[in-house]
């Protein structure tokens, strides 16, 4: 019993150490939940390359875009058919503004989120983090959600995420929200 004890409070202190170190997910609903109850108290910003969000679509839910990697049109990566991404070099500065807009401190809640929630969502929340934000969270499967596996829809990404949870979007951006340089 004692060892089954030890070996419970050991896994739960790695786990709660770990999510100290590392921003933890939000579904789309709850990021959207927290917004309508405790909008004036967080930030919640698209943190998409502004041009990927032309095509894909925006939600005004969202206080802000600011882009964590930019899109290097200069250099297209023929092995991955796509632009080469770079940090944008003002985005904690940005974020910072941002926070000091709705009159918020670096501990205020930060909800990031990108189009799947991996690549730039989680990672954009983990770096903020390190730079001494105290509260930053991510939108799992982000914008656009996940790709369907198999069916006529297969590699579409139709399987959650903001859009196919059915919360608030379009395809009109706001020029007061979106990202420009």
């Amino acid at each position: 019993m004692r060892l089954l004890l030890s070996v419970l409070l050991i896994t739960f202190g790695l786990s709660f150490h770990a999510s100290a170190d590392e921003a933890l997910s939000l579904t789309p609903q709850e990021t959207y939940d927290l917004v309508q109850t405790q909008g004036d108290q967080m930030l919640f910003i698209d943190v998409r390359d502004p041009v990927e969000i032309m095509f894909i679509g925006f939600t005004d839910v969202a206080d802000k875009n600011i882009p964590f990697m930019l899109a290097d049109r200069s250099k297209f990566l023929s092995d991955k058919g796509r632009f080469a991404m770079h940090p944008n070099p003002d985005f904690t500065a940005s974020v910072e503004q941002a926070l000091k807009d709705k009159g918020l401190s670096k501990d205020a809640l930060i909800v990031t989120m990108c189009r799947s929630g991996s690549t730039r969502g989680k990672p954009s929340a983990d770096f903020l983090l390190e730079r001494g934000f105290t509260n930053v969270k991510y939108i799992d499967h982000g914008f656009q959600g996940s790709s369907s596996k198999e069916g006529k829809k297969a590699g579409m990404r139709i399987v959650n995420g903001w859009q196919n949870d059915g919360l608030p979007w379009s395809m009109t951006l706001n020029p007061e929200k979106i990202y420009q340089p």
